[in-house]
């Protein structure tokens, strides 16, 4: 999951790089792990190893937020994802708006990771008539599914901070607007598409046909031929409309 733009921008105005930024939610997260599994210090060494980076780069990072490190001791768990959580503006939770109920919005609300890593779905918005009205299980408590027409209050009632589309290409721009103008100005898109808003927004963008695009490139570069792919006619599932989402955006 990706910062938020109040967190980007309080790291670029102390001058931490982007690539910093983007690397200290997987320290955090690693350093989660250890905490759970009763390790109290690390060598740089071994969390670097454990997170997929160079030890240089992680004390680089690190180095970005302070002296957190004791030499031939390494770092001390608990403190550093303390000031690595407070970085990132995890140390209270940030309300989450999901707009889009489909698959890929049902499998974001199933998510249990949202809650442990300083965030809280407080609402869900839909257009579609079987959807709307509904109450999904989020967590520890029940939400209902509000028409889009709400998403403006759902955003100022709950205090929504950060914006999820989960919604058709078509739409996704629309609906982009709509919660700009909620107030809202961190946004996490799914759609397939560039969204245009304003400088103070921050976007942040998740294409998963891109990503399996740029594997079957390096597969290719390997040498490697696709197999033959066997064929199963897929259950019927609830798919998004995006008439649905238009009626509503010009009621």
């Amino acid at each position: 999951m990706s910062t938020s733009a109040s967190s980007l921008s309080a790291a670029r105005t102390r001058g931490i790089p982007d690539a910093t930024v983007a690397r200290l939610p997987i320290y955090h997260r690693m350093l989660k792990s250890l905490s759970d599994a009763g390790i109290t210090t690390v060598s740089s060494d071994e969390l670097a190893r454990n997170c997929g980076v160079t030890p240089a780069k992680l004390r680089k990072d690190l180095s970005h937020l302070g002296s957190y490190g004791t030499r031939g001791v390494g770092y001390d768990v608990a403190f550093l994802s303390y000031h690595i959580s407070r970085e990132l503006g995890l140390s209270t939770p940030w309300g989450v708006v999901i707009v889009g109920l489909g698959n890929l919005g049902n499998a974001l609300v199933a998510y249990r990771g949202f809650a442990s890593r300083g965030f809280e779905v407080v609402g869900i918005v839909d257009t579609h008539p079987d959807v709307v009205g509904t109450s999904i299980r989020v967590g520890d408590q029940s939400l209902r599914v509000s028409p889009l027409a709400d998403l403006e209050a759902v955003v100022s009632d709950r205090r929504a901070a950060i914006g999820v589309i989960a919604t058709p290409g078509e739409v996704a721009q629309d609906v982009c607007d709509r919660l700009v103008a909620s107030g809202i100005r961190s946004i996490l898109n799914f759609a397939p598409v560039v969204l245009v808003v304003p400088d103070e927004v921050e976007v942040r963008k998740v294409d998963l046909a891109v990503e399996l695009q740029i594997l079957a490139f390096h597969e290719q570069r390997r040498g490697e031929e696709p197999p033959v792919i066997a064929h199963a006619n897929p259950p019927a599932a609830y798919q998004h409309s995006p008439q649905g989402y238009e009626e509503a955006l010009h009621a």
